[in-house]
């Protein structure tokens, strides 16, 4: 790295960045899980659910791998995110697959303006956060267009679950960073 950084070395504002997205891409894996455990096996949305998921993992690998090798600690709140992603997860397929697209639309839109306010932060300060971000950021741009492709805004009650979800995703971003 050009700027003399080394792991562990403090890094208040990139440790944040870390830990909560290690926590998103860990709670979207959970969402999706979820949503897997109770969706029809080879309907059209279970199999985009599990690409999505493919992607989700190597999001969370990255950043397990980014935690390691900068020794940030991961958040302490992941056990309640691992309950909570399946629980949003089942809850939302068993409404409904549009319900399910819905979260997954909700979840999105929130992870694209947090990512994008993370580039904007890191500016020139660390490329090869930056570059993951960017690169992931994208998928999660793909997967909101999936799920509205596939019928997020017919959900029965969209404009209140979108809304209560992406509030929810306000409240564990925030806390993430923290604890």
């Amino acid at each position: 790295m050009t700027d003399g950084w080394r792991p562990g070395d403090p890094r208040t504002n990139t440790d944040r960045m870390l830990r909560v997205n290690q926590a998103g891409e860990y709670g979207a894996t959970r969402i999706y899980a979820g949503q897997l455990a109770v969706l029809a096996k080879g309907s059209h949305a279970a199999h985009q659910i599990a690409r999505m998921a493919r992607q989700e993992q190597r999001h969370l690998d990255r950043f397990d791998a980014l935690l390691a090798e900068r020794k940030v600690r991961p958040t302490a709140l992941q056990p309640i995110w691992n309950v909570a992603g399946f629980m949003l997860g089942a809850a939302t397929a068993l409404m409904s697959e549009e319900a399910a697209m819905a979260c997954t639309e909700a979840v999105e839109t929130e992870i694209d303006l947090h990512y994008a306010a993370q580039i904007d932060e890191l500016g020139d300060s660390d490329p090869e956060l930056s570059a993951d971000i960017a690169d992931f950021r994208a998928d999660e741009l793909e997967h909101r267009e999936t799920a509205r492709s596939l019928g997020a805004a017919n959900a029965a009650g969209y404009p209140l679950l979108t809304a209560a979800i992406r509030a929810g995703c306000r409240v564990a971003i925030s806390l993430s960073k923290r604890i």
